[in-house]
C-alpha cells in the first residue's frame, strides 16, 4: 500500500487515512515502508521521516512481536498478541493489543495495527467518531419532545386530582408531579445536549473562564469545599468560545465536588494550568495541530468506577445516583467542536480530568 497504491486504489487509500487505529506497513526487511495518520499520531513523526526505518528502532514493543512478525511472513495467517506494552522511546508505555496480519496482494509486507488500551488515548480517539452519539442524541431528541407533552398532561391532572383527595393520597398526588418535573428536566437537559450551537471563537486567556467557573463553584455547590490553584500565568491565548469554557470547566468542577461530597470530609479540588508541546491531534483535514495548553481538575475523592472507565464520556454513563450521564458528554462535544481532546485517569483517591487546547493561531493573532 504504498503511495503508487493509493494512486490506483484511491478507495483504498481514503479507508487507510480513515483507519482510527495507529497501523503501519513492514518490508521484508522489518523496514516501515508506510504509516497512516492515526500511527503518525502515534508515533509523533510523519510518514515520510519514518519510511525505511526499522521498525523495531521506533516501535519497542515485547520480544514476542518480533517473532509474531516473521510467523506471520511464514505462515501468511494474521496473528493477535494482547496486552503488551508499546513505546516509541520517547514516550511512557503504553498498553496494548497489536494484530500483525499478511497483504494478500504482496507477500512480502506485514501490515502491524496497534491498538491502545490506553484509557486518555481511547477517549481522545473516540472524540473524532461521534456518529454513535450524534445517532443516539438525535433519537433522544426527538423523544424528548414526544414525551414532554404527555409529562406535562399527568402532571396538571395529578395537581387536579390532589386539590379533592385526603392528607396520604394526596402526598402520593404530590409525588406523581415531583416525578414528572424531573423527568422533564432531564429531557429539557436532553434538549440542550443535541442543540448545542458551534463555538463563537476568539482569543481567549483560559485562565478567564476557569476562574469564572471557580468563583461559580464557590458561591453555590462547592460553597464548603478547598478549591486550590496552580495556574501558570505565561501560557498565551487559546482560540475558544468563552462562554461554552466556562460550561466545561464548571461541569468538571462539579464533577470532581460530587464526587468529593460523597467521600465525606477532607476532600478538595485543584485546578491546574501548565504548557506541554507533546500531544498533537490530526485536524479533520488532516493536517496536524499540537494542543499544548494543558487544564487540569483535580480531586482526592473516591475515583472513577473501572467499569464506566471506558465510557465515561458517553451519553447517559454516570457513575452517580440519578446522574443523567450528559455533564460529560457534553463537555466532551464542546472541546470536540474547539478541536481540542479532553481525557481522564483515575485511581482512588486521586482523578484528573485533563483538557487539552491549541494555542491561537498566528493569523488570528495578528487579527485580535
Amino acid at each position: 500500500m504504498n503511495s503508487t497504491y493509493h494512486s490506483t486504489c484511491p478507495v483504498l487509500g481514503v479507508v487507510w487515512a480513515s483507519l482510527p487505529l495507529p497501523a503501519l506497513l513492514i518490508g521484508l526487511d522489518d523496514r516501515i515502508t508506510e504509516v497512516n495518520p492515526a500511527g503518525e499520531i502515534f508515533l509523533n513523526a510523519s510518514n515520510r521521516s519514518l519510511m525505511g526505518q526499522p521498525v523495531f528502532d521506533r516501535l519497542l514493543i515485547d520480544g514476542t512481536i518480533k517473532d509474531a512478525v516473521k510467523r506471520t511472513r511464514v505462515n501468511q495467517s494474521p496473528l493477535f498478541i494482547n496486552d503488551v506494552d508499546v513505546t516509541t522511546g520517547e514516550r511512557r508505555p503504553v498498553q496494548c493489543n497489536v494484530q500483525v496480519t499478511p497483504m494478500h496482494n504482496n507477500a512480502d509486507v506485514i501490515m502491524m495495527i496497534i491498538s491502545p488500551l490506553d484509557i486518555a488515548y481511547r477517549l481522545g480517539r473516540s472524540m473524532h467518531s461521534k456518529s454513535a452519539a450524534k445517532s443516539a442524541i438525535g433519537m433522544a431528541e426527538i423523544l424528548a419532545h414526544e414525551i414532554k407533552n404527555p409529562l406535562a398532561g399527568i402532571s396538571g391532572a395529578a395537581q387536579l386530582l390532589s386539590m379533592g383527595l385526603g392528607p396520604k393520597d394526596r402526598e402520593l398526588a404530590d409525588l406523581i408531579v415531583e416525578e414528572t418535573r424531573r423527568i422533564v428536566k432531564l429531557l429539557e437537559q436532553v434538549e440542550q445536549f443535541g442543540n448545542v450551537r458551534p463555538p463563537e471563537l476568539q482569543a481567549v486567556n483560559i485562565h478567564d473562564p476557569l476562574d469564572r467557573a471557580r468563583k461559580s463553584a464557590m458561591v453555590g455547590f462547592a460553597a464548603h469545599m478547598h478549591i486550590s490553584e496552580d495556574y501558570d500565568p505565561s501560557l498565551p491565548p487559546t482560540y475558544a468560545d468563552p462562554d461554552q469554557l466556562t460550561q466545561v470547566f464548571l461541569n468538571l468542577i462539579n464533577n470532581a465536588a460530587g464526587a468529593c461530597q460523597r467521600a465525606g470530609e477532607g476532600m478538595n479540588i485543584q485546578l491546574r494550568t501548565f504548557y506541554d508541546l507533546s500531544l498533537r491531534l490530526r485536524r479533520k483535514d488532516g493536517t496536524p495541530a499540537a494542543l499544548p495548553l494543558q487544564i487540569e481538575i483535580i480531586d482526592n475523592g473516591p475515583g472513577i468506577p473501572p467499569e464506566l472507565m471506558g465510557d465515561i464520556f458517553e451519553p447517559f454513563v454516570s457513575g452517580r445516583e440519578n446522574g443523567t450521564g450528559l455533564g460529560l458528554a457534553l463537555v466532551s462535544k464542546i472541546i470536540s467542536d474547539h478541536e481540542g481532546l479532553i481525557s481522564v485517569d483515575s485511581v482512588p483517591g486521586h482523578t484528573v480530568f485533563r483538557v487539552s487546547l491549541p494555542i491561537v493561531p498566528p493569523i488570528k493573532k495578528e487579527q485580535v
